[in-house]
């Protein structure tokens, strides 16, 4: 028969050993600890974390313990269900035997992957943004290549606006045009202008001041009208 709590002792001890700094029991009975797995050291020492609950059963190692995912560090939810599933996995594999050394071996694996997982992400995603900035500068130095398509697809579109920039223009010409007077319309509205010429003529309009001294006496002139050289526009000359 065997013993159980025997196997169960034995292998908590030496688990005790190999992970003094990460393991911690939680309690007796049930016999519950946890331990704490890390990844090596990635890109600028960046590590994965995640800490593992494990409990054992009456049977155990002829059956499973239970796990569970205690807390973890840079790890996203696909992380921690891949996780679960390899733990799921290598206790079935190993039934009958002792099994949380192996099970955390795996973990540290699974972890070193996604932080490799993590760096190559990292690197696609830094080599999809030159990709990105390369083709936005290729663009900008070729500008657009010019296609049956998008000069059609232009041509409709300038004329477009073409028409409608005349439709605007004609309609802000008909309404203009509806708002502008004509004379008589000013002068039949605007009254000021029945009067305006009557008014000007009594502010000063009869009181034009004539320089006499700038016309020659029409008697001092030696006129002969018969002369066939006569020229009446000859009449404002100067003689010597």
């Amino acid at each position: 028969m065997t013993d159980y709590a025997e196997e169960q002792r034995n292998e908590l001890e030496a688990i005790e050993s190999i992970y003094p700094d990460s393991f911690t029991v939680l309690s007796e009975d049930p016999t519950s600890f946890t331990i704490t797995v890390n990844s090596d050291a990635g890109e600028n020492d960046e590590t994965v974390q995640v800490t593992l609950k494990f409990t054992y059963v009456e049977n155990y190692p002829d059956e499973p313990p239970l796990w569970e995912i205690q807390a973890h560090e840079n790890l996203e939810d696909l992380d921690t269900e891949d996780i679960l599933t390899l733990l799921q996995q290598q206790a079935e594999e190993n039934l009958g035997m002792v099994m949380i050394f192996t099970l955390v071996t795996a973990v540290q694996e699974k972890l070193n992957e996604i932080i490799d997982q993590i760096k190559s992400r990292r690197e696609e995603e830094k080599q999809r943004k030159e990709r990105e900035a390369e083709e936005a500068e290729k663009q900008a130095f070729q500008g657009t290549v010019v296609t049956i398509e998008n000069f059609l697809s232009w041509k409709a579109k300038f004329e477009q606006d073409m028409a409608e920039l005349k439709s605007k223009k004609q309609k802000e010409e008909e309404q203009s045009g509806k708002n502008k007077l004509t004379g008589k319309q000013l002068f039949e509205t605007d009254h000021n202008l029945d009067t305006s010429d009557i008014q000007f003529l009594e502010d000063g309009g009869n009181s034009v001041e004539v320089d006499e001294s700038l016309f020659q006496d029409i008697d001092d002139l030696d006129l002969d009208e018969d002369d066939p050289d006569f020229d009446p526009l000859d009449l404002g000359s100067d003689e010597d």
